[in-house]
């Protein structure tokens, strides 16, 4: 077991999460690893900017406070995380609506009884009760079928309704209609928060947008609220995305509520990589070809190993090895604004139930993790979906000014980052745990390999240095613990 400049047990290209995730497992077992990346910063796609003293994410992906592998992947030890307000601020026909804690039928009741006391509460009429409707695991106690089906198998417009139909907000009453409909679904994330997982991968599978239809909710409550919500969850407005990843992305929601990792999403890979020993981490390093037994870069000619492992993003993986199946990706663009005074909507994440334009989600960022704005600036983060339109700045100005309910006329636009290949789609049939091995000596990991989420890329990690592991006859760290859940 030798690490030198020039060789390495286990030279592995690409330093993010998922790579230095499993760098941590190998040398905890003794192995001898360089991380090649070929940035000037570790990271990859969860990258953090620094302008004029904020902190600026380039993807921002929303993280589950619940995910095992945030607090059980060696390096990470417990990373400061910044909660969203419980529940979720939706907008709907003029109105916005706070559901409260919605994640079970007893919090959602408490927050229907206070709701009246917040800016954006309105009071409103209770719902009937209708027949149980059955297949889904979480099926509330009423059913709204025809509601809850329009648009799964409708043409999705720019911003995933259907052309030429009118703005969908739910109805009379607004997204979600009085305390009875936020019990029911605050129950039904409660069971499905304690549904097996073994359970959920026996559901057939179809896409989640058809599997909204049958969860047995009013319409309103599924289009206003369980809609946008899966949407920014998945980034997949569409919601063409496996019905089972939308399942696990909706327990794990229910298990812990939405967190931003504090000071920015860089902060995770900075930990990883300032924890593994010194040395192990070389950044700006370009890898021309790589083998089982060698790498060739532009800065240090051939480097020797014994196992490689590529833990790139999909398309680069390709370059190095031809053959290798690269999935389609979700685009996506963040926004970043500045406002004289932050919107009045605290740390609730606020979402468009009537995708009536561009930004499918929004959070004044500055109020959810302070770190990220100088004293006394509000930083507004606004994520738009799928292809944005050539007028972003205006057209996400005009529909901030309508979700937040006032005007976005003096706010400074501090950046704006478009990712075509931001998010690897999760589309039905969809293999969370595609294989990490090869062949012995050479592997692949990454949220493209696993599930398309942070808690996927560090999954994949541990999978990949387990197999490296048992390649190589070294008993690791990975054995002899207990078992982590499995990733969502």
């Amino acid at each position: 077991m030798r690490s030198t400049a020039h060789h390495a047990d286990v030279i592995i290209i690409g330093a993010g999460v998922a790579g230095l995730s499993a760098a941590h497992l190998l040398t905890r077992a003794g192995l001898g690893v360089s991380v090649l990346e070929a940035a000037p910063r570790v990271g990859g796609r969860l990258a953090t900017d620094e302008v004029d003293g904020f902190r600026l994410d380039r993807l921002g992906p929303l993280l589950c406070a619940a995910w095992p592998e945030l607090t059980g992947t060696p390096g990470l030890g417990a990373p400061e995380l910044r909660e969203f307000a419980p529940g979720v601020l939706v907008h709907s026909e003029g109105r916005r609506q706070l559901t409260g804690d919605i994640r079970s039928a007893r919090g959602a009741l408490k927050a229907a009884r206070t709701r009246s006391s917040a800016p954006w509460g309105h009071r409103t009429s209770r719902t009937p009760r209708a027949p149980r409707a059955s297949g889904a695991p979480w099926a509330s106690g009423t059913s709204g079928a025809s509601g809850a089906s329009g648009a799964s198998g409708a043409a999705q417009g720019a911003y995933g309704q259907e052309p030429g139909a009118p703005a969908r907000g739910g109805g009379r009453g607004g997204a979600v209609t009085g305390a009875i409909d936020r019990a029911r679904l605050g129950a039904a994330l409660h069971r499905l928060a304690l549904t097996p997982e073994a359970r959920l991968l026996a559901r057939p599978e179809r896409t989640a947008a058809d599997a909204l239809a049958a969860v047995g909710l009013p319409g309103r409550t599924v289009d206003g609220v369980l809609r946008p919500l899966l949407s920014a969850l998945l980034s997949d407005p569409a919601l063409t995305t496996s019905s089972r990843s939308a399942d696990f992305a909706l327990r794990d929601y229910a298990r812990g509520g939405l967190c931003v990792p504090a000071g920015g999403s860089a902060a995770l890979p900075e930990l990883l990589a300032a924890s593994l020993p010194p040395g192990t981490v070389r950044t700006g390093v370009h890898v021309t070809a790589a083998d089982i037994t060698s790498v060739h870069t532009k800065e240090h000619g051939e480097l020797g190993c014994r196992s490689l492992l590529l833990a790139t993003g999909a398309g680069a993986a390709a370059e190095l090895l031809p053959g290798l199946r690269v999935p389609s990706f979700r685009p996506v663009t963040v926004l970043h604004h500045t406002a004289p005074a932050p919107p009045p909507t605290g740390r609730s994440l606020v979402l468009d139930g009537d995708r009536s334009g561009p930004v499918a989600y929004t959070a004044v960022m500055s109020e959810v993790d302070p770190s990220r704005a100088p004293a006394g600036r509000a930083l507004i983060t606004s994520t738009v979906l799928g292809t944005p339109p050539p007028d972003l700045d205006r057209s996400v100005r005009a529909h901030l000014a309508a979700l937040y309910g006032v005007p976005t006329d003096g706010w400074e636009l501090l950046a704006a980052h478009h990712d075509p290949e931001a998010v690897p789609a999760m589309a039905a049939p969809h293999d969370p745990r595609r294989p990490v091995r090869v062949l012995a000596g050479l592997y692949v990991c990454g949220d493209h390999r696993d599930t398309s989420t942070v808690q996927g890329a560090l999954h994949s990690g541990r999978r990949a240095a387990g197999a490296i592991l048992t390649d190589l006859g070294v008993r690791g760290a990975h054995e002899g613990k207990p078992g982590l859940p499995e990733a969502a």
